[in-house]
């Protein structure tokens, strides 16, 4: 149960809904639509252990789980509505081993945010567009709107002032505390007038937050002129190749990848940002037969850091944007003939040795990395024996 969901609108029940829901379920949906985009979540049906919601209950958090405010917790009573802040949701649901009942169904979809100026957080860059119609109706130009660095200049179009912002340039500073890693900038817009003015500067500071699990934006104007905040979220750009040696040299660029049993596998995971700063590691590697389903039949190849099959063994990298590994083929048992390998990557700060990327083999779980990592999953395969027959799918 749980999971991603990135549809414009859905639903969300409890496991077996509308049949009871089963004990010991603990179960999160993190809701991400496009950016610039609100949730509302509405509850349909609530049917649980009534009382104080200690044993059975559903929580809804303004952003990811572990580092946004709760929004409520119910387990029975009305059928509340939520509305975010930002385009990101997240709703658990909890049982015990006591009773269980029909448990909930609710409805969710996007709103437009409704704001004069928009910011996104890219790989590389902050991509900010401020709406020219905007500017004219508060009395400022669109000539009059700079950055910090005055040498880099946005774009004008007929409707809008658009920058694209790099982390590493054009005066965007830098700084990490214990919960994030901040890439900041101010965009000002000044107020016209050669000798004498009666209108305040604004001056806008856009940042792309580093937090556990996601990027957070945060746009919002200072000197009480105009209040903007904007809070949108995504995910660092991660992808994962096959490599015939291991000097690293030659990609395979062939899908399925066709191998024989015990052959050495070589395999580079690369983050793709433009912050030299960052480092990336390999948490997890589970391998299935099906790229959709990797609880039913799974074979971990490492897990949380932890090495699960003898022949896993990671390489010197030589960039800290790279994780590079390797492990023997093999293949599942009953007619299986391909297999997929989800891999969750573990991105931290270059340096923060208290971090998870320098602590190595762990016991504890993902959701206690820190608020400086993230973690990213990515699918790759499939990989197919020599005459094992078609696959049954590739991503």
């Amino acid at each position: 149960c749980g999971g991603s969901v990135s549809d414009s609108s859905g639903m969300l029940q409890s496991p077996n809904y509308p049949g009871s829901y089963p004990n010991d379920a603990d179960c999160v949906w993190e809701i991400q639509v496009e950016n610039n985009f609100r949730v509302t979540l509405t509850f349909r049906d609530i049917a649980m252990q009534r009382g104080t919601c200690q044993h059975d209950y559903i929580e809804v958090y303004d952003g990811p789980l572990h580092s946004s405010p709760l929004l409520g917790r119910f387990c029975s009573g009305s059928f509340p509505t939520y509305v975010s802040t930002s385009n990101m949701m997240s709703v658990r649901f909890h049982s015990d081993s006591r009773y269980s009942l029909r448990g909930f169904q609710a409805h969710y979809s996007s709103i437009p945010a409704g704001h004069n100026t928009t910011i996104q957080c890219l790989p590389d860059y902050m991509h900010v567009v401020v709406s020219r119609r905007y500017l004219r109706s508060q009395g400022y130009s669109a000539g009059r709107v700079t950055l910090s660095d005055s040498r880099c200049r946005p774009t004008l179009t007929s409707q809008e002032v658009v920058f694209n912002i790099p982390y590493n340039g054009c005066g965007t500073i830098q700084q990490e505390n214990n919960d994030t890693i901040n890439y900041s900038n101010t965009i000002r817009v000044a107020s016209s007038g050669s000798v004498i003015k009666r209108k305040k500067n604004i001056d806008l500071h856009v940042s792309c937050r580093m937090l556990r699990r996601s990027w957070q934006q945060v746009m919002y104007a200072a000197e009480d002129t105009v209040e903007v905040n904007e809070y949108q979220f995504g995910r660092y750009d991660m992808n994962i190749t096959f490599y015939d040696s291991p000097a690293f040299l030659r990609q395979v660029r062939s899908s399925p990848y066709y191998i024989d049993l015990n052959q050495n596998l070589y395999l580079q995971a690369c983050l793709h940002s433009s912050d030299p700063n960052l480092k990336v590691v390999v948490d997890t590697c589970v391998a299935s037969p099906d790229p959709h389903d990797f609880s039913t039949l799974a074979y971990y190849l490492v897990r949380n850091r932890c090495p699960r099959d003898p022949s896993y063994a990671t390489y010197r990298s030589p960039s800290s944007h790279f994780a590079r590994f390797k492990f023997n083929a093999f293949e599942f048992m009953s007619r299986h003939p391909s297999v997929y390998l989800k891999c969750q990557m573990l991105v931290c700060r270059l340096g923060d040795f208290s971090s998870h990327c320098y602590r190595g083999c762990s016991s504890r779980a993902k959701r206690d990395t820190s608020s400086a990592e993230e973690l990213v999953d990515v699918v790759v395969g499939p990989l197919q024996l020599h005459g094992g027959g078609a696959p049954s799918g590739s991503t």
